[in-house]
């Protein structure tokens, strides 16, 4: 079982502290979310997990951290200023705007590439009196200086995405690390883009934070198999971080539709609207072969069919040398992209499930892996008004502290207190009894199956990381 819809986990999260709507006191701010203190915990998981599994566990990838605002030449020749674009398509009948891709089916495009799109019903009023598609740029504008209202070359971008920090830094890790290909630049950082009609709770949001990797290869390497191994291995990865295969589905991106550097690009798509028949579908990730495009437009050797130099204002060439074959050449990227925040909610709807008690209670329980769950162990004293029975539970959560993330917990009866840390994912509930104080073990509780067992206290540390770690 799995979230019936975003709703429920819109709901759950605010309730429980995974989610809050930011600016909320001042009536809120479109498309922006607070993580709270359970929610900020599953968030760095993700992340650790990420990076723990792309750079520390593979021989080929080596880590970069790059500034959120560069040069506003990179966005001009990466393509971003001219192409990096949301189509809008406004009713004449009932005035509302949409992305033309989210309501219009596209059939074909124009040679300037503008998207041509099959009339169909507005979602608000039912009628088929659209406007023509028009392009809107969806990066962020600021502006730097002191004097930067007065000086019309202040103007720069809030990053739409963290793969041309990467790209721009590709001698700079070559050089340093002494790479050979095939090795990949992994990142992890903010980006901003102006969604036209952000919304769905996290999945689309103007500021998200992305987990890139580029994996540079050799020109004449078997780049669509490249393609298809990092799909295999994303879906392992996402199975490890306990996501169903069944609620993931592949989408091979048709021509038309492909980025203008991408020759090919697989899209994982996650079954976040479980409730729609038609579109349950939507992206969770995509993984492209982005050509030598990259390196070859920051390049400062590159020439046009007229002899003329394609970037003028790049100081540096990004260009290969192969030692072994004398060869230099710019190399092909595969690039697997994932937003954190679109992992974080597939992993909430994934996880969650309902449970009847032998009281015919309905309780939800958060079945995330115990490596994503946010609280490891609850310590809980079965008696609050006993300073033996809490002195022992709060000396056990000091204990255990070090090795993972425990709380304590007197704030409940034992039954809300299961019911409360079964609804937020803790994989287990340690209870001190006054059993506990003559045997010095505790009950441990498992959040799945409800089953409980005796523990020594001197056993439990090692007791509990062994099943963490499955």
């Amino acid at each position: 079982m799995s979230a019936p819809n975003i709703e429920t986990i819109v709901s759950l999260s605010k309730r429980r502290g995974f989610v809050y709507p930011s600016s909320e006191i001042y009536g809120g701010l479109g498309s922006a979310w607070d993580y709270g203190p359970l929610g900020i915990e599953l968030y760095n998981n993700v992340k650790q997990a990420w990076w723990r599994w792309m750079v520390y566990d593979r021989d080929d990838i080596e880590g970069l951290d790059s500034s959120i605002i560069l040069n506003r030449l990179i966005w001009k020749y990466s393509g971003h200023e001219a192409t990096f674009n949301d189509w809008l398509v406004d009713c004449r009948k009932c005035k509302n705007r949409f992305r033309a891709d989210k309501v219009l089916s596209r059939v074909n495009q124009t040679e300037d590439g503008t998207p041509v799109f099959m009339p169909a019903d507005c979602p608000s009023c039912g009628e088929q009196d659209w406007t023509e598609a028009r392009a809107f740029n969806t990066m962020l504008r600021t502006k730097l200086g002191a004097v930067a209202d007065d000086d019309p070359n202040a103007l720069a971008y809030l990053r739409p995405e963290t793969a041309q920090g990467i790209f721009i830094n590709f001698l700079n890790v070559l050089t340093s690390s002494r790479r050979k290909l095939p090795f990949g630049i992994a990142q992890m950082g903010k980006s901003f883009r102006n969604e036209v009609t952000p919304g769905n709770f996290i999945l689309r949001t103007r500021e998200f934070e992305q987990m890139e990797m580029e994996y540079f290869v050799r020109p004449d390497d078997e780049h669509s198999k490249l393609v298809d191994y990092w799909v295999e291995q994303y879906l392992d990865w996402f199975s490890h971080l306990g996501i169903s295969r069944d609620n993931l589905d592949l989408y091979e991106v048709p021509e038309g539709e492909l980025a203008h550097y991408s020759k090919r690009t697989v899209d994982v798509m996650y079954r976040y609207f479980p409730e729609r028949e038609d579109k349950p579908w939507e992206e969770l990730m995509g993984i492209a072969w982005r050509t030598d495009f990259d390196l070859k437009i920051h390049s400062k050797k590159p020439e046009d069919a007229e002899g003329k130099r394609i970037n003028p204002d790049s100081t540096d060439d990004l260009s290969y040398f192969d030692e072994a074959t004398k060869e230099r050449f710019y190399p092909h990227v595969i690039e697997p992209a994932l937003g954190v925040n679109r992992t974080v909610l597939a992993l909430l709807m994934d996880a969650y499930t309902e449970k009847t008690n032998d009281k015919g209670e309905k309780r939800v329980i958060l079945k995330l892996s115990p490596r994503m769950a946010p609280i490891k162990a609850a310590i809980l004293p079965l008696a609050k008004n006993k300073p033996e029975i809490t002195g022992m539970a709060k000396a056990i959560k000091r204990s255990l502290q070090p090795v993972l993330r425990a709380v304590y917990d007197d704030t409940g009866g034992i039954g809300k207190l299961y019911a409360r840390q079964d609804e937020i994912g803790t994989p287990f509930c340690v209870t001190v009894d006054h059993q506990s104080l003559e045997d010095e073990a505790v009950t441990v509780r498992d959040r799945d199956t409800w089953e409980q067992e005796r523990v020594k206290v001197s056993d439990l540390p090692e007791h509990l990381l062994s099943r963490l770690l499955v």
